[in-house]
């Protein structure tokens, strides 16, 4: 069922230089700060190290029922509530969207659940466990990853090296971090650039490396910031592929980008940010034929040629039906 909440008008404050994937975070050793959050937001101190959790050769196929949640996030700048009570969740085995136009709050929103700036009120959860004062290297070993916009990869090293720069930092004997290395590079398609250059890949093929690595610590979640910018559109459906590869294998997946179309092809359900709210959420289809998400987020085009390939929903047209009577 959709569901939709009104809010005042609120302004997003500008968050850039996002650090690099939680592939090198959970690198860091137990008393290692956690990565700078953007200026404004108030700084944490790590709680005590937790046990890292222990990791197997094999390629894991998930079929979990673990939840990361967010409840109430609110984040406030210069006495401005740019994110308001917003609540969000995402199971394992799904992709979920966090969409919304320039200045919602979705960017501050992602932040808060990768760990990248700590919320003024609210709360995120893995399951049971409080994660909100959590740094985003333990994060990432609990389970937690996060894909940036930024390139995450040594440029000087070659793919086969940048894996395993991310697997020697893990509890695992020669010959599984081998098999663990040829199972990734075999599964994303990149075991024929072994031994190319990271700065000589282009825009998907460097993606594709950045999600490998991201790969390598085995996540139950992924959190993906802007996976289509900065590729072609060749290169945008192999990325697809890939990210509903890892709904497959169990992953839970959260996307912001600024793509609309090619995001909500791919996913499950999404949010629609508006004003520091949640404004809208439900299924691509309830989006697309919902008249506030065409009027503030969408548009004319891009809703003609949206509900030209999504089917109405039932209750969508019960109601057409109720009015036309």
């Amino acid at each position: 069922m959709i569901e939709e909440n009104r809010t005042d008008t609120l302004d997003e404050a500008a968050v850039e230089n996002p650090p690099t994937s939680s592939a090198e975070a959970a690198t860091a050793a137990p008393s290692a700060a956690a990565p700078a959050a953007p200026a404004g937001a108030p700084q944490e101190s790590p709680p005590a190290a937790e046990p890292t959790p222990a990791a197997d050769s094999a390629i894991p196929v998930r079929h979990g029922s673990s939840v990361l949640r967010a409840q109430g996030l609110t984040k406030i700048y210069q006495r401005r509530k740019v994110v308001n009570e917003v609540d969000i969740q995402v199971a394992q085995g799904e992709i979920v969207g966090l969409l919304g136009p320039n200045g919602a709050g979705k960017t501050t929103s992602f932040y808060m659940v990768v760990g990248l700036i700590a919320p003024d009120r609210g709360k995120i959860f893995l399951d049971d466990r409080n994660l909100t004062r959590v740094p985003m290297y333990k994060r990432a070993r609990l389970g937690v990853g996060y894909l940036a916009q930024e390139p995450s990869v040594f440029r000087k090293l070659s793919v086969e090296d940048n894996v395993k720069a991310i697997l020697e930092t893990l509890p695992l004997g020669r010959k599984a971090r081998k098999e663990r290395l040829e199972s990734l590079l075999e599964e994303l398609s990149i075991a024929h650039l072994r031994k190319s250059k990271a700065y000589a890949l282009s825009g998907g093929e460097r993606r594709r490396l950045e999600i490998t690595r991201a790969l390598v610590q085995q996540p139950k979640f992924m959190l993906l910031d802007e996976p289509f910018a900065g590729i072609d559109p060749i290169a945008v459906n192999d990325i697809q592929q890939i990210v509903a590869g890892l709904k497959h294998r169990g992953i839970g997946v959260i996307i912001s980008d600024h793509n609309v179309e090619q995001t909500l092809d791919i996913v499950d359900r999404a949010y629609i940010m508006y004003e520091g709210r949640i404004r809208v959420s439900g299924t691509v289809s309830e989006l697309v034929w919902n008249d506030e998400v065409a009027e503030i987020y969408l548009g004319p085009t891009l809703t003609h040629r949206m509900r030209s390939r999504y089917e109405r929903p039932a209750e969508v047209t019960e109601v057409i039906e109720d009015l036309e009577r």
